[in-house]
C-alpha cells in the first residue's frame, strides 16, 4: 500500500513516498508547483500503485496550495484514489510559516493568526516524518487560507 504526502508550502517542494505507514522515499523539487507536480506525478504513477494522496492545505502559500488542490483533486477523480489534507504546522515542528509580506501565519492553540514574528522566534524547517500512521489526516480537502479578503 503506497501513500504519497506532497508538500507544497515550502521551497524545496517535499514528497514522501509512504509503504505501509514507514517512508520509503523522500524526493525534493527545487521550482514551481505547477511546473513539478504534474512531471513528478506522471513518473510516480508508473512506478507505484498509488492508494492515497495527502497534501497540506493550510497555511501558506495561496496559489501553490491552489494549484496542488486543483492538480491533486483531478489526479485522484480520474484515478480512483484516495485524497486527504492535513495542515502544514505538522512538518514543521508547530514553527511559524510565512504568510504576506514579513508577516506570517502563527498557531496558537489551535487558532492561526496572522501576525509578525514574535522575538526570538526561530523557524523551523519542514521535514517529512518517518511514519505517518499517528497523523491525523482529513477528507476535508478544500484549502484554507486562513486570510481575511482584501
Amino acid at each position: 500500500m503506497i501513500e504519497v504526502l506532497v508538500i507544497t508550502i515550502s521551497n524545496p517542494l517535499l514528497i514522501g513516498i509512504y509503504k505501509n505507514k514507514k517512508l520509503l522515499k523522500e524526493i525534493q523539487l527545487e521550482g514551481l508547483t505547477s511546473d513539478k507536480l504534474p512531471l513528478l506525478f506522471e513518473n510516480l504513477l508508473k512506478e507505484f500503485e498509488i492508494k492515497t494522496i495527502i497534501y497540506v492545505n493550510t497555511p501558506g502559500s495561496f496559489m501553490s496550495i491552489k494549484i496542488a488542490y486543483i492538480f491533486l483533486k483531478t489526479l485522484t477523480q480520474i484515478k480512483n484514489i484516495e485524497f486527504l489534507a492535513i495542515d502544514g504546522f505538522t512538518f514543521n515542528q508547530n514553527s511559524p510559516i510565512k504568510a504576506l509580506g514579513k508577516k506570517y501565519f502563527i498557531n496558537e492553540n489551535g487558532i492561526i493568526k496572522v501576525d509578525f514574528l514574535p522575538n526570538l522566534c526561530k523557524i523551523q524547517d519542514f521535514e517529512l516524518p518517518q511514519s505517518i500512521e499517528k497523523l491525523n489526516f482529513s477528507k476535508d480537502t478544500l484549502p484554507i487560507y486562513n486570510l481575511p479578503a482584501v
